[in-house]
């Protein structure tokens, strides 16, 4: 239950200073240079050899100019996990399956499918008549050619992809007669046309793959060949930015732009910026509140606003002051107003709730209990309780005589400061000190494998593959020390132990069973909200906005591997 009115004035009153603070502080960071404009160079596009459409009768083609955050260089699903969301998200790569708005599969590259009693061996038939960017065609074996490809580089040099975390295969074979793909797992899955959706499983053209042995990936990202609407013309790995032009092959329709400019922009603030200005036509998940707000008020622009699959949260090391003392623990989740935070200090772009998976999902939240909401003067009685007090008057609470200072990593994305910065001045009401290291994302991944931090922001995909394995995995201790626990995606770097949480974790990967399967996760949820084991923010809202003038169709879809596709077309 919510405490007296006055506790929750005072919790908005300080958050909506956190969130004053954080919005006077944001500046425009990013420059609009090396990429874009109208219709970028035609004569480059030829150059490119992948098309020429993107030139007319006077020289111009419709052209999009779509300002992102670029995650990669790379298109390459084999050589980094980034490359491969950017891949698909850009319109270039496309997979078997792709997943609706409710979260069921729809097929793709594959239209037909037969599974094994035993659930091992899976059996596609690849579509007739599709063709890859170049001409080429996408049949059985230049599928089954890309899957080895994937499996066998990321095996041998030791790319970021993963696939073996999702998918474990014993083999996979075409059959050219019939145009199937077979593929055979190590064990039984209860369905592995959700995992086939993930960017990871995207199809790629390999033929004539002219990289050494050593080094079987490949570097240059105009050399990826998808089957999507668009083709990479050019990277240009200083500014990120690329050059996307019309594929003239494409099987699904037609492609409405001849050419796309994807320009990297990193703040929020200048995306909106940049929409203002006319600099570009379209961009993603703008989450500064007062430029959404703004945005969503003028009829000039269109908002697209959809509850995804990600979820907003900070890992709590267990190896640090927090693991080891629970008292501590529980009064920090007791003094942060979660529901404040997602509709105040960040306007609304999340949703709240203290479960580890979005509510939005098929799972049974409403189930849980949270023993620990939002209790600023019950918080303060848990320390006072641990004797965890401020002995010498200085405002902060120490711990075996020494003042306690929780390190809080995080990043500038997708409101993640936003919410460190707020609960730095939620913490501090009950005593607590907290230092923010407001990094860039690669800085706190290394901080967060080194366990360098008390506190660490992430925002997950929690359900990937439509299922939450992999998500899950980051409390899971049961294979501590094996390799595939050292390099598999998930790997708990939060040292959290919880036995009864891994024995439901190991029947949940055993179990072909849906109805068991989702009953194990909400008991694992249960067990992770008791421990306090994971501080959920709540749960990311995605949003495309667009000039309304220039662009028609631009709906951000729930799962948010789909931004660049033929639905989004000049007006």
């Amino acid at each position: 239950m919510r405490k007296t009115k006055g506790e929750k004035r005072s919790g908005k009153g300080l958050l909506r200073k956190a969130l004053a603070l954080s919005l006077a502080g944001t500046l425009a960071a990013a420059m609009l240079t090396g990429c874009g404009g109208s219709g970028g160079s035609a004569d480059a596009r030829d150059d490119a050899g992948k098309s020429s459409s993107a030139k007319t009768e006077d020289g111009d083609g419709k052209h999009l100019n779509f300002g992102c955050y670029v995650y990669s260089t790379s298109y390459d699903p084999a050589e980094y996990q980034n490359a491969a969301w950017d891949g698909m998200r850009h319109g270039v790569m496309e997979g078997l399956f792709k997943f609706k708005d409710d979260l069921t599969v729809d097929y793709d590259l594959c239209d037909k499918y037969d599974v094994s009693e035993d659930k091992k061996t899976w059996t596609f038939h690849i579509r007739d008549g599709v063709q890859f960017s170049n001409g080429n065609d996408c049949n059985a074996q230049a599928v089954a050619d890309s899957l080895n490809r994937l499996y066998t580089v990321c095996a041998t040099d030791k790319k970021s992809s993963t696939p073996e975390t999702y998918l474990q295969t014993e083999s996979i074979t075409a059959d050219a007669d019939a145009n199937t793909v077979t593929i055979v797992t190590s064990e039984a899955y209860a369905d592995i046309t959700s995992i086939l959706c993930f960017p990871f499983y995207t199809i790629m053209d390999v033929e004539g793959d002219t990289t050494d042995a050593e080094h079987d990936y490949t570097a240059d990202a105009t050399s990826v060949i998808g089957t999507g609407p668009y083709v990479i013309s050019s990277m240009d790995e200083t500014t990120k930015c690329s050059e996307l032009v019309k594929n003239e092959h494409y099987w699904n329709g037609e492609v409405p732009y001849d050419s796309i400019s994807v320009i990297f922009i990193e703040d929020d603030s200048t995306k909106a910026s940049a929409l203002k200005t006319g600099d570009i036509d379209l961009t993603e998940n703008i989450t500064t509140a007062s430029d959404l707000e703004e945005l969503s008020g003028d009829d000039a622009y269109y908002v697209s606003k959809t509850p995804g699959m990600r979820t907003g949260f900070a890992y709590v090391n267990f190896n640090g002051i927090l693991g080891k003392n629970e008292a501590l623990r529980q009064a920090v989740f007791k003094a942060v107003d979660g529901q404040t935070l997602c509709d105040v200090t960040v306007g609304g772009m999340y949703t709240y709730g203290p479960a580890v998976l979005p509510s939005t999902l098929s799972y049974d939240q409403e189930s849980l209990k949270n023993d620990f909401e939002y209790d600023v003067e019950g918080a303060k009685k848990l320390l006072d309780d641990a004797g965890i007090k401020d002995s010498d008057g200085d405002g902060f609470r120490e711990l075996d005589g020494e003042n306690i200072t929780l390190q809080y990593i995080t990043y500038t994305n997708r409101c993640l400061s936003d919410f460190a910065e707020a609960i730095q001045i939620s913490l501090s009401e009950i005593g607590i000190d907290v230092n923010v290291n407001n990094t860039d994302s690669d800085t706190e991944w290394n901080m967060m494998q080194a366990g360098e931090y008390d506190l660490c922001d992430s925002n997950w995909t929690t359900v990937g593959t439509g299922e939450p394995s992999a998500f899950l995995k980051n409390w899971y201790g049961g294979d501590k020390g094996s390799e595939f626990y050292v390099n598999s995606q998930g790997t708990n770097y939060c040292w959290y132990e919880n036995d009864e949480y891994d024995k439901l974790y190991d029947q949940y990967m055993a179990s072909t069973d849906l109805d068991e399967r989702a009953d194990l996760v909400i008991k694992m949820e249960q067990i992770l909200i008791d421990d306090c084991a994971v501080l959920v923010h709540g749960y990311y809202n995605s949003t495309f906005i667009s000039n309304a003038s220039k662009v028609s169709g631009a709906d951000i879809h729930t799962v948010d591997y789909y931004w660049l596709s033929n639905e989004i077309a000049p007006k």
